[in-house]
């Protein structure tokens, strides 16, 4: 069942609210549990303990959901409830509300929609009675910093609080209102410049956005795209207003974003960044803190998370970090070894390092990750090739029977210049490996004897070589055939060829095409224009028709090539406009081989989008 289906949770908040509060609570719990950052199911809740009159329950409620859920509708509830239970407490309960006002806006007030709660809050103080002309200038000045806060704010109504603005200074004195005013003016109409940037952002974003793990979707990409647009602009700082007041600003958006992004580790991670970044690192270790919480199973959030703890030398920490990730990933432990092996041998020495090698390799889940991870560090940071080669050769007992370790060693051996047990190496790996699970192995092996081999040594293995692979070949006999594809393959070296691009192409082709023919006697491919058209050679020629026998290329005799890791065929248009079947043809070629093929002339059926 999925946990985070829309639909389910949308039918369930509607029953939610035809149920009394005891009923209906239960199901406000399943929900917020799955949507903790669900702004309209806390308000659901939150309202129906409130309809109830029980006001423990309510407070209990907003303590949990205001803090992770910076929307206004929430906090005007919030501060509606709190205006309720204080109404007729005199002026203690005046003071109580107008700290929560002061708590609700110090968190949305910066929220594009936050306009009508400075206005609500304004109306609330000058409204609050007076007795003493003492205490008649006190709220005057309360009341004229708000507005100067609430103009600076770039709001949907910021036009609205400046002309109240105008008529409460000149109202108080037309002397004072005329500086106070021209002072004003400029920070005004820069907040409501950028309000109609910030609009553009705003738009873009779906606010009805359930919080669910990402899934790809065009939608779910499109709002993260438009979240990300957001953020960029506020921290640009367009209003040029003050450090503090613009990170403030930027903490907002990101609190808001992670109300819909609320599994999107990327946005976790570049948040407490950007805390870091701004010299805030406290800041930066409560959020990797929530991250982790929110996440749980996000291994490289705890991998970053652990990087900022030992950048600010906070070993221990860190440490923990790394042991949380080899307690929790019991069946997948090979990578949280060896960052643990590399951390301790950064933060603690050799000698640590090698202790916690020891116990990990002793483990059923190490793989052979781990001591090629070992035997590397030991050799490249300890300057220790003996320990290294112990290692490796420790190894050879448990992961011989892995294609990938062997060829590990092999690199190792290599720079050591030790050639001989290099040969050793492979004789005894390819002298226990089956040939389907040999076939790195065996390229391995006649690149290095093409590269460090005399020409006896580099024909031999490849004749071997042939003759091993052959077994897993329909056509024995046709693999076992010398070619001038294989002199290509032999004296190429990276992305430098013995032949032009015209002769590379033709000997592929050909190559190709004779194999395809060659096999089991099939004479249904005739080497005809029409049959080259099927590969891309030639211009104003037809493909064969639909009935004819697909080919594909099946070059395994040659060192550069690895067919038998090619998919089967799939004439499914990709975004580059070529069939899925041609892009894996031209993976196997070099850029300049690419290069040509794909500028050859446009064929009928095979033209690109």
């Amino acid at each position: 069942m999925d946990i985070y289906n829309i639909e389910a949770a949308e039918i369930l908040a509607n029953e939610a609210q035809l149920l009394p509060i005891g009923e209906a609570a239960p199901i406000y719990e399943k929900l917020l549990a799955t949507f903790p950052t669900a702004a309209k199911y806390w308000k659901q809740y939150v309202e129906a303990y409130m309809a109830a009159k029980d006001d423990e329950a309510t407070k209990q409620i907003f303590s949990r959901c205001l803090l992770s859920c910076l929307q206004i509708n929430l906090w005007r509830c919030y501060i509606n409830f709190i205006r309720r239970v204080n109404d007729k407490r005199g002026s203690e309960g005046l003071e109580e509300t107008k700290k929560a006002f002061d708590f609700m806006l110090n968190y949305v007030g910066n929220d594009v929609a936050s306009g009508p709660v400075w206005m609500d809050y304004i109306a609330f103080l000058k409204s609050m009675p007076v007795v003493t002309p003492q205490e008649e200038s006190h709220r005057m000045t309360t009341v004229r910093k708000v507005y100067q806060k609430a103009i600076l704010v770039p709001t949907n109504h910021v036009e609205q609080l400046w002309k109240d603005y105008e008529n409460f200074e000149n109202s108080v004195s037309r002397t004072l209102a005329k500086g106070l005013l021209s002072e004003y003016q400029p920070k005004f109409n820069s907040a409501k410049a950028v309000y109609r940037e910030r609009k553009k952002y705003i738009d873009d974003i779906d606010w009805n956005m359930l919080a669910v793990p990402p899934t790809g979707s065009y939608k779910e990409e499109q709002q993260c795209m438009a979240w990300k647009r957001l953020l960029a602009f506020e921290k640009g700082n367009p209003q040029r207003i003050d450090a503090t007041t613009a990170n403030r600003r930027v903490t907002f958006t990101y609190e808001q974003c992670l109300m819909y992004l609320y599994h999107h580790p990327d946005i976790w991670y570049v948040y407490g960044m950007w805390h870091a970044k701004n010299g805030s690192m406290d800041s930066a270790i409560k959020i990797f803190q929530r991250a982790v919480k929110a996440l749980p199973d996000s291994e490289v959030l705890k991998y970053a998370f652990a990087e900022l703890e030992e950048s600010r030398g906070a070993i221990q920490p860190a440490k923990t970090i790394y042991e949380s990730l080899i307690a929790e990933n019991a069946s997948m432990t090979s990578l949280a070894h060896i960052q643990f092996i590399r951390f301790l041998r950064r933060t603690e020495g050799i000698e640590a390092a090698r202790k916690y090698f020891l116990d990990a390799r002793k483990l059923p889940s190490c793989t052979y990750h781990v001591y090629v991870a070992y035997a590397t560090m030991a050799f490249c940071l300890d300057k220790d090739a003996k320990v290294a080669q112990s290692v490796f050769e420790a190894g050879l007992k448990r992961f011989m029977h892995e294609p990938g370790y062997i060829l590990e060693y092999a690199d190792f051996l290599c720079r050591l210049n030790d050639d001989r047990n290099v040969r050793a190496l492979f004789e005894r790996a390819l002298s226990l490996l089956p040939p389907e699970e040999s076939i790195e192995v065996w390229k391995r092996f006649a690149q290095f004897e093409q590269t460090y081999g005399d020409l006896s040594s580099m024909l031999k293995v490849e004749q071997r070589r042939k003759e091993a692979l052959s077994r897993t070949s329909e056509d024995a006999l046709s693999a076992l055939e010398n070619t001038l594809y294989d002199v290509v393959s032999r004296y190429s070296y990276m992305d430098l060829w013995p032949c032009s691009t015209k002769e590379l192409d033709y000997l592929s082709r050909h190559e190709w095409l004779a194999k395809n023919m060659a096999n089991k006697g099939d004479k249904s491919i005739v080497l005809t224009s029409a049959t080259l058209a099927t590969v891309g050679v030639g211009s104003n020629t037809k493909l064969l028709p639909q009935s004819a026998k697909v080919v594909r290329p099946e070059i395994s005799r040659m060192v550069i090539y690895d067919p038998r890791q090619m998919k089967g065929p799939d004439f499914s248009t990709t975004s580059s406009g070529y069939t899925k079947e041609v892009e894996e043809i031209l993976k196997m070629f070099s850029p300049q081989m690419t290069s040509f093929i794909t500028n050859l002339p446009a064929i009928e059926g095979m033209t690109r989008t």
